[in-house]
């Protein structure tokens, strides 16, 4: 049952995004100017090419921002039901938390949160 399920997923899932697609290219119309090719960043017309490079500093803080967010999605169920489970779920989420304290400490020590 897991293997045809998991197949029949994978299926609906391809037809439904080629299905979009290909309507999409079907009935909406085109039209071609130089505008749709530039780089849009608040209504200001760039000045320079908007192909260049970024401080790594930038991808490390936004990792560090998954990071964190996506520690609150966990945090979530287990304050749900934390009065069910009792002291062994405080005990699991303080190790949790202290483990992505620990990588925090980690990133503050080598300077990832710094923007210069």
């Amino acid at each position: 049952m897991g293997a045809v399920s998991l197949i029949t997923l994978i299926m609906a899932a391809v037809l439904f995004s080629a299905g979009g697609i290909l309507v999409g290219r079907i009935l909406v119309r085109r039209s071609h100017n130089p505008q749709k090719g530039q780089a849009y960043e608040c209504g200001i017309p760039t000045q320079t090419s908007p192909w260049h490079q970024f401080h790594v500093g930038y991808y490390l803080f936004a990792l560090l921002f998954l990071i964190f967010d996506v520690e609150l999605v966990f945090l979530y169920p287990w304050a749900v039901v934390v009065k069910k489970v009792g002291l062994l779920a405080l005990f699991e989420i303080l190790i949790f938390l202290f483990i992505l304290f620990m990588g925090f400490l980690y990133a503050h020590k080598k300077g990832a949160l710094k923007w210069s």
